[in-house]
């Protein structure tokens, strides 16, 4: 008969992962004391939105895509907060570490990719002075900036028409067309995570 396996550290699945700047992020118990903005903007320059079905020579990333939904709930609400503005760029936050996941694909896991992913964002909000929680209002005025942010890049990027587009997504948000523009064309990655980071950084301060 054989003896009794002996349960050893590496039979214990790894629940973090390791960072650039050497943090290990627990996912299932995250700290906001591991997560740097560096990491988030390093990481959410280089997931592709719309699982990369769009068009040009880069990704659209989900860096270039917080930076969208901050410009229309800017144009939106030009006096908004800045608070409101960096919780808006840090909407998506949590797929720096699992990966933008399109909404049917969500709609079939369920729980418990939510709960992880709810937990990564409180702690995200944590660290840089939000609420862990937002209130209800506030997170509805941030969805309403997301979707205005989906209607441009389905229609523009990811072959939709603007049709399916209203049907999905609402309305078109109606930014310049100056700004429209700007956001239309994916970025390098170089440029996504540069551009995260001094937005960041200008709404922090």
């Amino acid at each position: 008969m054989a003896p009794p396996r002996t349960t050893t550290a590496s039979d214990t699945p790894r629940a973090w992962q390791r960072m650039l700047s050497g943090r290990r992020l627990n996912l299932i118990d995250p700290s906001p004391l591991d997560i740097e903005i560096e990491d988030i903007a390093h990481g959410l320059a280089r997931v592709a939105r719309w699982n990369g079905q769009t068009s040009g020579a880069h990704i659209f990333s989900v860096a270039q895509h917080t930076l969208l939904v901050e410009a229309v709930l800017r144009a939106r609400a030009p006096r908004i907060d800045h608070r409101i503005r960096l919780a808006a760029m840090l909407h998506d936050a949590p797929e720096y570490v699992i990966g933008d996941m399109i909404s049917p694909f969500k709609a079939i896991i369920g729980g418990a990719y939510k709960q992880i992913e709810k937990r990564l964002l409180s702690a995200i909000h944590i660290r840089f002075g939000l609420p862990a929680e937002l209130a209800p209002e506030i997170e509805a005025q941030i969805k309403q900036a997301d979707m205005g942010a989906a209607y441009l890049e389905a229609t523009h990027l990811a072959g939709f028409s603007q049709a399916e587009s209203r049907r999905l997504f609402g309305r078109d948000p109606g930014l310049p067309a100056e700004t429209e523009a700007g956001y239309m064309t994916p970025w390098p990655a170089s440029k996504a995570e540069k551009q995260f980071l001094a937005r960041f950084k200008s709404l922090l301060d």
